[in-house]
This record gives C-alpha cells, structure tokens and sequence, in this order.
C-alpha cells in the first residue's frame, strides 16, 4: 500500500464499534497477528449496545455465564457475574475490565463516527472518513457495528410539537429520566417494552402501554448468582465453551430431542410447568419441534397465552395481551421481570391500536382513533408529559446502511442491497474487497447467543486474514455466485422454519417503511453455520476469490 498524504493515517486494519465485536477483532489483529489496528467508536465509551441502551429495566436474556469471552481461560477466572442476567451497567463495567486487561484502550479512538469508507481500486485499500473529517487509510475494513444499534423512531405526525419530553429506548440519556409525578406513555410492547414497563410503572403517575402488536413473554427468573454458582461456572467454564460453541443457539444449554407432538398432553404441560418455573429462554427448548410444526408451536402458544389470561385480572386487557398473531419464537421471545402482572395496576393502562391507531401527536399527547356507533372516527386524547419509544431497532442492516461505504467503482452498500442484503456467508459483499462484517446479515446473529455467533466470527476473519499474510494476497473479496448460493441457503434455511411466517418480524425488516422483505439471519444453527464456515476455510476459502 503506497503512502499517500500525511492527512491520512495509514493502518493495516480499521474496526468500526468498540462492542463485543470490535474488542476482540482488535485483541485478535493486533495481539495474535502484530497488524497496525484502531477501532472507531462513536460512543465516548467502549460497550457497543450496551454504551447507548440503558433504559429502564435493560437487561440481557443471555445467562451472564455465557454472555462473556471465552477465549481466555484467566478472563474467566478474574470476573465475577452478580446476576443470572446483567443489567448494562455490569455488562459495560465487564467490557472495560476486558479493554484495561489487554491494554486496548490505547487503540481505539472514542467520539469517532464513521461517516464513510471508500474502496480505492488503485491503492487496494480503505479510504474511511470520520464525521469530523479526519482520514485513515486501511488494508482491511471491519464493521463491528453490532445487530441492534439504530434507533427506529416511527414517522407520526406532530411529534415536534409535543410540549413534553420524549425519549428512544435505544438512545437512552446516560444520567438516566425521573418518571416521578409523570404522566407517561410507552410505545411498542417487544422485548424492550416488556422491560420498560414495569419499571416506569413504578415512578410515573399513570403508565399507558401502546400495544402495537401483542406479544409473547416468559419469566426471566432473575436473581443474585451465589458463590456456589460462580464457582460451578468457573470450574466447569471448558465444558460450558464447547457447549455454546457446538449448538444450535450458543447458549449453555441444547434444544430437546423430543417433539411436541409425539407427547402425551398430560406430559406436555408438566414439561411446560416446569420450563416455565425455570424462566429465560430455556423454555423454547422445551421441544425440538416447535419452530418446525405449527401445530406443534401452538402448543407452547396456548400455554404462554393461558398464562397471561390468568396474570392479568382484567378480562378484556388480558384478552387484547392474550392475542397474539404469530407462533412462539417466530420473532425474537421476550423474557421478563413482572411484565404481565404490570397491567394489574391501577396506576396502568394497555391501548390496544389495532382497535384505535394512533393518528397523530400534538402539544398534550398521544391522538388515537376509534369508530364511534355511527361510523364515524372519534379522536381520543392521552394527555401525556413523557413519551417512551420501545420501537425496536433498524436490524442487522440499518447501522450498516446509514454509513456511506463504497466499494469497486463508487458502488454503494445501499445501492448492492437494494433489494435485500446479499453476501457471502454473511461476511463478505461482491463488490467491496477486504471488508468484513462481524455479525451480519446472513450470519447466525440474533437468532443466538450473541458472544458465541462473535468469537466464531472474529476468529473465522483473523485466521483470513493471516492465510492472507501468509499467501502475500492483497484482496479477497466474493463473486456475485457465491452470494447467491449464501442467499439461498439462507432463505432455504429460514423456510424450513416458522420464522418467515410472521407479518411483522424485525428478522424481516418489516419495522422499517421500504426496507426490502428479507430473512435476513441465518436459521441453520450455529453449529451448523460453524462447520460451512471451517470448511469454506479448509478449502483455500473456498467461493472467496484473492488478487481480483
């Protein structure tokens, strides 16, 4: 790579985002291959997600004892988990005893958005550009932007003239939002609403949940983690690695092999009692034939739905809970800490908008509109002080997508996905040489736990790269026919699941107005993902192609 102006600084590898993705690509790069790296993060702070989702009630639904490392047998040892599942803080606090330990923090660059990378074909090399101007040069680009980091604020009219404050889940204020005395309203009831709720419940005045679509939950079980339970995961840490990183989902524990329908009623519900009682996302590994069989889900349906009926006093609240338009697990399954026994409050309230929509926002709150006996639309009024959007993400793609990225011959990301996120083992794009993506569409991701989907990620990239250095290639980069047979495997691996089947699933972008109908994560297991992966590898990167 030839030196250019001094305006520019020269790097072997650029990572973009200072999350779980970004660290350990950094130790990787720099520590395992003596490569010239920095990270960029826009945070002033390294934590990924976790830096800006700090919400009420935030919380992983990864078990601590697995939401972690485990490419470091004396990481493990020195940290201690507090809870069965961590709070951001905790979660960033782990993340900055990671970053001091192996001495990274002098490598990343902190208040450093990308606003664009540009592939120059003469050079063969990555032209980034900070929002504050600055350039760097890099062989190899990285995004390491994380699955869940841009805000999807929906588009409702008058929301500037609201005379109250009003906040995104995903952007939340770090010195945190009083509720006291607040009449507040929340929007959107997934996994981020689920969470919220109860906790605002407890400050605000009054609390009214906008359920825009109901869903599933099941109790998280939560609680302190004992010296007991730190040390069995400490003693057993090389059993629980290979366990995360030889299933179907990266958690510490294995789908049953037996199905739904080939047991007995009576059984069943003991079975679901059970799981229950044990609480997080165990529960959808109650039966190994739940995303396959519809009638099989519906089982675990009307048991979570039945559930909720008996949770929540008010009939007709329990009901607009209760009525749910998917299979279980179809979209990403909530866990929760009392979020179903919230709507027995008197203090809360559920507006169900698939009987009155919300039609606009003005100065006191949130209109929504009802039929009135004639026919005619009546407009009722939610006077509100504080407005809490819980409407999830631009998935997988949106953070990507917001960064001007470039590749051969000023081809933009944007432009190469305009019709859904083609690529090549969720890693590479035709068209832009040298640019990896940590966790991309096309990848296990979100569909597992997620620091188990990273290590396999980072570390299928590094040893690249590394054959890279070893062969003396200067690009690599997949042909278009590699990414269509990703795509259909992809798309083949989804059908043969109840995933696609829902209307309004983030997996499919259908969040988003006019992003493309895609399943975007790959549905295979990780496991399975993991073993194509190595064998790509073990093939001379096999549907890659070097020096283009």
């Amino acid at each position: 790579m030839n030196t250019q102006t001094p305006t520019h600084e020269i790097l072997d590898a650029l990572i973009i985002g200072a999350g779980f993705s970004g660290l350990y690509q950094l130790y990787r790069l720099r520590e395992k291959l003596g490569l010239s790296v920095k990270v960029m993060e826009a945070g002033d702070g390294v934590g990924g997600t976790w830096y800006w989702n700090r919400y009420p009630g935030a919380r992983c639904d990864s078990e601590s004892h697995v939401y972690c490392y485990t490419f470091s047998k004396e990481l493990t040892e020195d940290w201690n988990w507090s809870e069965r599942y961590p709070g951001p803080g905790e979660i960033v606090a782990y993340l900055n005893h990671v970053t001091d330990r192996f001495d990274l923090r002098r490598s990343i660059e902190f208040g450093a958005r990308v606003a664009g990378a540009r592939f120059d074909e003469e050079n063969n090399c990555w032209d980034v550009e900070l929002a504050s101007g600055k350039h760097y040069r890099a062989r190899f680009l990285i995004t390491a932007v994380g699955c869940i980091s841009s805000a999807n604020i929906p588009d409702i009219e008058g929301l500037d003239s609201f005379a109250g404050e009003w906040f995104h889940t995903g952007q939340w204020p770090h010195d945190g939002v009083s509720f006291d005395g607040k009449r507040v309203g929340q929007i959107g009831t997934g996994s981020t609403g689920i969470q919220a709720a109860p906790v605002i419940a407890e400050t605000a005045s009054h609390l009214t949940v906008f359920q825009r679509t109901a869903n599933y939950s099941v109790p998280a079980r939560n609680r302190a983690l004992t010296d007991e339970d730190r040390m069995t995961h400490k003693r057993d840490a090389s059993i629980i690695r290979e366990l995360t990183r030889g299933n179907t989902n990266g958690h510490g524990w294995r789908i049953s092999e037996q199905n739904a329908l080939e047991t007995s009623p009576e059984d069943r519900k003991l079975i679901y009692e059970k799981a229950w009682e044990t609480g997080g996302l165990k529960f959808r590994s109650s039966f190994a034939d739940l995303l396959a069989s519809k009638q099989a889900n519906e089982t675990a349906a009307s048991f979570i739905k039945e559930k909720i009926r008996q949770i929540v006093k008010n009939p007709e609240t329990a009901a607009s809970l209760a009525d749910i338009d998917h299979p279980y697990a179809a979209k990403r399954p909530p866990i929760d800490t009392h979020y179903f026994e919230t709507f027995n409050k008197d203090n809360v309230t559920l507006v169900d908008l698939a009987k009155t929509p919300i039609s606009k926002i003005n100065r006191d709150g949130l209109v929504c509109q009802d039929i009135g006996a004639n026919g005619s639309f009546l407009e009722i009024l939610h006077q509100l002080d504080t407005i809490v959007f819980a409407t999830g993400y631009d998935a997988i793609t949106g953070t990507l997508l917001r960064m001007d990225i470039r590749g051969r011959d000023e081809l933009t990301l944007r432009e190469a996905w305009s019709s859904g996120p083609r690529n090549h083992l969720g890693l590479q794009v035709d068209g832009f040489p040298n640019l990896f993506m940590v966790t991309g569409p096309g990848s296990p991701s979100v569909l597992t736990n997620m620091p188990a989907a990273i290590e396999q990620h980072v570390e299928w990239i590094s040893e690249c790269i590394a054959y890279m250095l070893e062969h003396e290639h200067t690009t690599i980069e997949s042909p278009g026919a590699s990414a269509e047979w990703w795509v259909k495997e992809v798309n083949d691996a989804a059908n043969a699941t109840l995933l696609p089947k829902v209307k309004h699933s983030w997996y499919l972008g259908a969040n988003v107005p006019g992003k493309p109908r895609v399943f975007m994560p790959y549905a295979g297991g990780l496991d399975r993902y993991r073993d194509i992966c190595q064998q790509v590898a073990n093939d001379s990167y096999r549907g890659f192609v070097f020096d283009r």
